[in-house]
C-alpha cells in the first residue's frame, strides 16, 4: 500500500484497533486460477504472535480455501472514508491552487492462510463472531438460541480460516499534510455533510 510517511501509521495497538473496529474486511489470495477476493467478517486475537492472528470462515463451495496460494496472502480492512472538496481549504479564496481528494483509512494485514474442518474450532469461530456482533443489543441472540442438531449441520457447509499475521500496514490520511486552516475548514465541511460517513471523517480531522 503507498503510505507517504504524513499518513503511515505503525502503532500495533492503534492498528488493532483500526481491524477490530471493520465489520467486513476481504481476503485476497493468488492462485493457480488468479487472484481471488472474498469478503468475511473475521475475529483478531490479538496476543497471538507478534502482529497477531485471524479468524474466520469461508462457505465451503467457496473455492479459495480449496486452491493453494502462491504466495502471501492480503486482508483488507477499510475504515471511515470521505470525498473532501477543495472548496474547503481556507486556500482556495487565497489562490486557487487546489484539487480534490479523498480521506480514508485502512488496514493491509498479510500472512499464510490456514483452512480447517474441525467442527469444534468451527464452532468457537462461530460463537466468538456472534458474540462479539450481538453484544450491544438488548437482547443478545447466542448460537445455543438454535438446536445443536441445527448449528451442527450448518457447521458442515463451512471451513474455518486462520491467518497468523507476518506483517501489518496502517494508513491513516486525514488531512495531516495540509495547513491548520485548511484542516480546519475541511473539518467543518465534512461536519456540514448529510453523509453520516462524511462526518464521522470531520472527527478524525486533526486540529
Amino acid at each position: 500500500m503507498y503510505t507517504p510517511p504524513a499518513f503511515a501509521q505503525d502503532d500495533l495497538a492503534t492498528i488493532h484497533g483500526m481491524i477490530r473496529a471493520t465489520g467486513l474486511a476481504t481476503l485476497v489470495t493468488m492462485t493457480d486460477e488468479g487472484l481471488i477476493g472474498t469478503p468475511l467478517p473475521l475475529i483478531l486475537k490479538e496476543d497471538e504472535g507478534p502482529c497477531g492472528t485471524l479468524y474466520g470462515h469461508l462457505a465451503r463451495p467457496n473455492s479459495q480455501w480449496k486452491l493453494e496460494p502462491r504466495a502471501e496472502a492480503l486482508v483488507i480492512f477499510p475504515g471511515p472514508d470521505a470525498y473532501i472538496s477543495p472548496s474547503w481549504y481556507a486556500a482556495k479564496a487565497e489562490h486557487g491552487k487546489v484539487v480534490p481528494t479523498w480521506n480514508y483509512s485502512a488496514v493491509h494485514a498479510y500472512g499464510t492462510p490456514e483452512f480447517f474442518e474441525d467442527p469444534d474450532r468451527l464452532l468457537g469461530i462461530v460463537s466468538a463472531l456472534t458474540d462479539r456482533n450481538e453484544a450491544s443489543r438488548s437482547a443478545p441472540w447466542a448460537i445455543s438460541d438454535a438446536p445443536d442438531d441445527y448449528i451442527r449441520a450448518r457447521l458442515r457447509g463451512i471451513v474455518g480460516l486462520r491467518l497468523a499475521i507476518s506483517r501489518l500496514e496502517g494508513k491513516q490520511k486525514f488531512s495531516q499534510d495540509k495547513p491548520e486552516a485548511d484542516r480546519a475548514g475541511v473539518a467543518k465541511g465534512l461536519a456540514e455533510e448529510a453523509d453520516p460517513s462524511a462526518r464521522e471523517m470531520a472527527g478524525l480531522i486533526p486540529r
